[in-house]
């Protein structure tokens, strides 16, 4: 049985998108307002140079934003990959208690045998019935593998 099933955010996705590229066009907006003399007397002026950096910035700001973007949970007969924002687990089914997505949770959460929590951060409040199906399915897919893990053992 090679069960897969792949979840990222929905609604966080179209924000932060949206808001990257209206971050990029502000700054790119402002380095076009940066010319001739720096005004109040000081010394200097704007050149070229400090419009692309102005844009450099605005294009770094939208990277940044973008990293908002790359969440992901993965789950197959091996185990649930998740990847969130900055790193990632690889986590084992034998090594999972439960999937949780508590009330008033931002989030979901994988709690381990060892008693530590997994943020998914791919499995957000804001995606409302696109969250409680992930979580349905990642529970039902737990759910499985346990019943695949246990049937030998009661089979003896």
């Amino acid at each position: 049985m090679n069960q897969s099933v792949s979840f990222r955010p929905r609604r966080l996705r179209v924000v932060c998108w949206v808001s990257a590229v209206v971050v990029f066009a502000v700054f790119t907006a402002v380095s076009f307002g940066l010319h001739g003399p720096l005004g109040d007397g000081a010394p200097g002026s704007f050149q070229r140079g400090d419009q692309a950096a102005m844009i450099g910035i605005g294009v770094l700001a939208a990277l940044g934003i973008l990293l908002f973007t790359r969440p992901r949970v993965v789950a197959d007969d091996r185990g649930i990959h998740v990847r969130n924002v900055l790193g990632g687990y690889d986590l084992e089914w034998g090594i999972v208690r439960a999937v949780r997505f508590s009330r008033g949770a931002p989030w979901a959460s994988i709690e381990l045998d060892d008693d530590d929590v997994v943020s998914v951060l791919a499995v957000q409040a804001a995606d409302k019935q696109y969250a409680v199906e992930a979580v349905r399915a990642l529970r039902a897919m737990l759910e499985s593998r346990r019943a695949a893990t246990s049937a030998p053992a009661e089979g003896s």
